[in-house]
């Protein structure tokens, strides 16, 4: 199980306290995507890990990729300065791992892995390119405890799909559950090569016609892991849990409940009905730029990307129209963190862990992959 402090969202380091040093391990996590540059940095607990400081900033990295096959140099020097955050604030705490990864823009870009060699000389950061695999991998571990059975519902299920919306690609895991051991197994995965950032620049923002056609081009995507996976037959039986991971999704619940500005602790692990959800994007299709600019759980940052995050999550839910979706404000930084802390805790001989054949200890340099510091 997680436990998560205060998560702050700062632009500069935040000041630490004597005591908060004598309270490690600590490890570090980034998560390098088409639209964001996370940061997290966690204190490893004997269940998991409590956040001591967050980063989170809109640098748009695939901004232009879909037309010229390269990460354009604006959008490189966003992300550069925000990486240069990131190490900075990792120097403020006593870091004994640290993971950094990149996805979509970075595995599409022909330049992206010269980037991120530009971002190790610059930064000192040596950042992976992970497969779309090991994202919805780290995502699924991340999500694990929301599989667990709600108490209102009475019938277990034994299957699930995890998804998770991103700037260049849509990641979706169907799961068996396993409701006696708690536990998750992959059945397969995919990666739908279509994003908020890429939607946007093939359709616009989503107001009008636009709208549905954005909604049909994702489904034509899901329908290929529909035809091999038979998922909706088993969504049909009733045994089936939805698990949505992005700004999307959490966006959609901050709507659905009327947040006059958005809440991690009231969205996390929130189950509410897809009819909740889909009426909140209802009213999201109602609001023109200049009113979603203003909304408090928009803003103007995302204001031009939400409209094609709900058609997103609206062509997964009429192909698979799962009763409940349950929300997660967690993610990549949180299944690293939890496989830091878990194979910290082995090499050090402190409780039972078991290794993930994603976490072999590589020493690469004061921010390379699970170095130790």
């Amino acid at each position: 199980m997680m436990r998560y402090g205060t998560d702050h969202n700062l632009s500069g380091p935040m000041p630490v306290h004597a005591s908060a040093r004598r309270t490690g391990p600590f490890f570090g996590a980034i998560d390098l995507g088409t639209n964001n540059c996370r940061l997290m940095i966690a204190a490893g607990t004997p269940t998991g890990f409590r956040v001591v400081d967050s980063f989170n900033r809109s640098v748009r990295l695939g901004e232009g990729l879909r037309a010229s096959g390269r990460l354009a140099e604006e959008s490189m020097k966003r992300a550069l300065d925000a990486l240069r955050v990131c190490a900075e604030r990792m120097k403020q705490w006593p870091l004994v791992h640290v993971r950094a990864v990149a996805t979509e823009a970075c595995r599409q870009a022909a330049n992206g892995r010269e980037f991120l060699a530009r971002v190790q000389h610059e930064t000192g950061l040596t950042i992976d390119i992970i497969t779309a695999r090991e994202e919805a991998e780290l995502a699924l571990e991340s999500c694990s405890p929301l599989f667990r059975q709600p108490e209102h519902r009475p019938v277990r299920a034994d299957r699930g799909v995890l998804f998770d919306i991103g700037g260049g690609s849509t990641e979706v895991a169907w799961v068996r559950i396993d409701p006696e051991r708690e536990t998750q197994t992959l059945i397969g995965t995919t990666s739908v090569p279509v994003g908020v950032i890429t939607l946007q620049e093939m359709f616009g923002e989503g107001h009008g016609p636009s709208y549905e056609t954005m909604v049909s081009h994702v489904q034509e995507y899901l329908n290929g892991f529909e035809n091999v996976h038979r998922i909706r037959r088993e969504v049909t039986h009733g045994k089936t849990r939805l698990i949505g991971t992005s700004g999307t999704v959490t966006t959609l619940a901050g709507v659905a409940l009327s947040l006059p500005r958005y809440n991690r602790a009231a969205i996390d692990g929130l189950t509410l009905p897809g009819s909740s959800m889909v009426d909140a994007i209802g009213s999201l299709r109602c609001l023109n730029n200049e009113e979603l600019a203003d909304h408090p759980c928009v803003g103007s940052e995302r204001m031009k990307f939400v409209l094609p995050g709900c058609a997103i999550f609206e062509a997964i839910h009429r192909l698979w129209p799962v009763e409940d979706v349950t929300i997660a404000d967690r993610g990549l930084r949180d299944g690293m963190l939890l496989r830091m802390a878990r194979d910290h805790g082995q090499r050090s001989g402190k409780g039972r862990h078991t290794t993930s054949r994603h976490a072999t200890p590589r020493s690469r340099g004061p921010f390379g992959t699970y170095a130790t510091l």
